[in-house]
């Protein structure tokens, strides 16, 4: 794999971030509303997960277990991550440790280049702090049965395409529906909300540093 995109990529998380405004093309509400709500919120990390497999670099998401009553999240697609506890020594501590409980990978094969903006989870009331790392070769899996129904491999090349940005009505796990909500159609799966939004600003990144 060529490690210059990587290198490439580290000075494009270095630049000023797209932010906001591009988080907000993939959800249907005005975000601005939650602003006094944050700083109430408790901090989560998730990672953006590039690796190698075939000729092209990938990203890695999950799909929760669906019959997890306690996370309002179940069933939907994610990235790996999870609650910052006590024994992280930084956010991106937390990032590493949950996706080698999630993921199965030894935090020493995860490089960390770079940070997103953070993103407030209404539903679950997280501060999310995403941040971007890759391995050097394609990892092993080994997926925690309790927390990952499914691991999800998707070629980097994809988030870019245009096609796989649509709009439908989604259902919640309160039982309401959002009208008119952007996801990312990947072979079949509804990538949307937090996640959503992550990756839109990924993808801007990518777009803006003319890395793809």
């Amino acid at each position: 794999m060529d490690i210059h995109f990587i290198e490439d990529l580290e000075r494009a998380l270095e630049d000023e971030l797209p932010g906001r405004s591009v988080q907000q093309l993939m959800i249907p509400y005005d975000l601005s509303q939650f602003d006094d709500l944050i700083d109430n919120g408790k901090i989560a990390c998730v990672l953006v997960l590039l690796y190698p497999k075939g000729k092209e670099w990938h990203i890695a998401l999950l799909e929760r277990p669906g019959n997890n009553l306690s996370d309002v999240h179940a069933g939907q697609i994610g990235l790996p991550g999870g609650r910052v506890e006590e024994s992280d020594y930084s956010y991106q501590d937390c990032a590493l440790r949950e996706t080698n409980e999630e993921l199965g990978i030894d935090q020493s094969e995860i490089g960390i280049i770079g940070e997103l903006t953070s993103v407030f989870a209404k539903a679950s009331n997280h501060i999310v702090y995403p941040f971007v790392g890759f391995t050097v070769n394609e990892p092993e899996f080994s997926p925690q049965k309790s927390e990952v129904e499914r691991l999800i491999e998707m070629p980097l090349k994809d988030l870019l395409n245009p096609k796989l940005k649509k709009i439908k009505d989604i259902e919640v796990s309160s039982g309401m529906t959002l009208k008119n909500t952007p996801y990312y159609d990947f072979d079949g799966n509804t990538i949307w909300g937090v996640t959503g939004m992550i990756l839109r600003e990924f993808e801007e990144v990518l777009l803006r540093a003319d890395l793809i």
